[in-house]
């Protein structure tokens, strides 16, 4: 059997006795490199294995590398942006029902002037403890409050439909701080929702009132 000497490139030291078959392995489990050195039997001088004559087209099929696939950078995932979507499409759908909800105009319950648990206050009683505000719409739908027979400016929220509690607290405080010291409210509201019933006593506690008197009509 024709044996072969191998050695590292520019080492002085070789490996000997192989043969061609355990060269090939060799590449292949990278053990020694292409430019790495090797002579036949019959060989005058050292060659590096991917010029050997019995080598070159073996050491040129390992050194190629596999082609490197490369993913067209205009693909997308758009499982990610469908599942964004659907949580944001989920809670629009929420929120818009609740706004719907909480928006609907519920009537204030009505009750019999004559029902148990009624308080009749006299006028003087009204003119002396108590701070009348009345609520309505005008004829364009939006409410209108009026404090003491005077219309309140600028009542309203951004949107123009609800009323700003803040305002109502800044109208009313001149009344309970000031020298009557009113600390009851007799609300008169009619056709307005029961959210906007509900910031205008939120604006009368912030302002210091203690008692909301809801008028009835017999």
């Amino acid at each position: 059997m024709s044996m072969w000497r191998l050695r590292h490139q520019g080492s002085p030291r070789e490996i000997s006795d192989l043969s061609v078959q355990q060269i090939v392995d060799g590449l292949r489990d990278g053990l020694w490199e292409t430019t790495d050195e090797i002579r036949g039997p019959s060989d005058e001088r050292w060659q590096a294995i991917e010029s050997h004559p019995q080598l070159r087209e073996i050491a040129e099929d390992l050194a190629t590398p596999p082609p490197v696939r490369h993913e067209d950078p205009t693909s997308l995932d758009m499982n990610a942006l469908i599942d964004v979507c659907l949580v944001l499409l989920i809670f629009y759908m929420i929120t818009t029902a609740y706004a719907a909800m909480v928006q609907k105009s519920v009537p204030l319950p009505m009750t019999r002037a004559d029902a148990k648990g009624i308080k009749v206050i006299r006028v003087d009683e009204v003119k002396s403890k108590m701070i009348r505000v009345q609520t309505y719409l005008d004829a364009s739908g939006k409410p209108v409050v009026r404090v003491e027979n005077q219309t309140l400016k600028d009542v309203l929220d951004a949107d123009g439909m609800k009323i700003d509690a803040d305002k109502v607290r800044a109208a009313l405080q001149p009344y309970v701080k000031g020298e009557s010291h009113k600390t009851e409210v007799l609300l008169d509201a009619r056709e307005i929702t029961w959210e906007n019933v509900v910031l205008l006593q939120d604006g009368a506690r912030a302002a210091g009132v203690q008692t909301v008197h809801h008028l009835l009509k017999k």
